[in-house]
């Protein structure tokens, strides 16, 4: 994916996305009944309603299996449960224990929980940091290889600094991205963008640079950082969030590209030195200021 097609990408996420909607999106490769498909989960959250959602996309069927689990649920017993369906001929089961979870002002929990997806007796993806109680609950064993996540979408609202997790850098191990920002005052509208408490981009003159992308390092592989502020300066009441993308892409990516897209969902794995799913990875943040 080159600028211009993030910066349309970029477009038409903003679009889509309004104020009020609390969400957390991740897309998932995983192996399921001997190919790879998409599996997408949402943690949406608005005055209203609390919800998980799991989208699971088919290899031959014209509708995907989705799995919503409503975390509002006066039900004690509702925030545990099992489904299961069918990927080709085998059976895939979706586990999920969220009694205990904790959470925070974000849609996700922070602990105490987990969601496991399990197919031909392999655990294909496990969400939570509760993993023993989940191999013991599905009885399953680890998968030969593991979930890549390869896109993450999400909201952030605040007055002047926006706080994130991400998968960069060698391993893909998470870190801290905060984002700062000082639009009035004597000085210069600018913004800073800190990785692990260490400020990794400074944008003076915001005014003028409102977009733009840089290239920094994290454990010496190169992540691309794209933002789009326009929104926060020249908007006015009918303010938009900032949006900022951060992009990671390996070495063998291009031998993938053509096995896999958001839009067909799987990859048919006639590869015999296939040693990850994906090698890519994009998560799009939209920063929206309350304030």
């Amino acid at each position: 994916m080159n600028q211009k097609q993030l910066e349309e990408k970029l477009t038409e996420e903003t679009s889509i996305n309004k104020p009020g909607e609390d969400f957390v999106t991740c897309i998932y490769v995983a192996k399921v009944s001997q190919y790879f498909h998409a599996i997408t989960t949402t943690w949406s959250k608005n005055l209203t309603s609390h919800t998980l959602y799991i989208i699971v996309e088919h290899l031959s069927e014209e509708t995907d299996f989705t799995c919503k689990i409503d975390l509002k649920s006066w039900q004690f017993w509702g925030k545990k449960g099992l489904k299961s369906f069918k990927v080709g001929e085998n059976r895939t089961d979706i586990y999920w224990d969220l009694r205990s979870a904790k959470f925070s002002s974000r849609p996700e929990p922070v602990s105490d929980y987990y969601v496991a997806l399990v197919s031909e007796g392999e655990m294909v993806l496990l969400l939570g940091d509760q993993n023993k109680e989940a191999f013991k609950r599905t009885k399953s064993r680890p998968s030969m290889l593991d979930a890549a996540l390869v896109h993450k979408k999400e909201t952030v609202y605040a007055k002047k600094c926006f706080c994130t997790r991400t998968m960069l850098g060698q391993g893909k191990k998470q870190h801290d991205i905060t984002i700062e920002s000082v639009l009035s005052g004597p000085y210069d509208p600018a913004m800073w963008i800190s990785v692990n408490g260490t400020v990794a981009i400074r944008v003076a003159n915001l005014n003028w640079r409102f977009r733009g992308n840089e290239t920094v390092f994290l454990d010496n592989v190169p992540v691309e950082i794209f933002w789009d502020v326009h929104d926060w300066l020249y908007s006015g009441p009918n303010f938009g969030p900032g949006t900022f993308i951060f992009k990671q892409g390996n070495e063998g990516s291009g031998k993938l590209e053509e096995r896999y897209s958001d839009s067909e969902g799987y990859i048919n794995d006639e590869s015999s030195d296939l040693q990850s799913p994906c090698t890519e990875f994009c998560h799009f943040l939209y920063a929206w200021k309350t304030g």
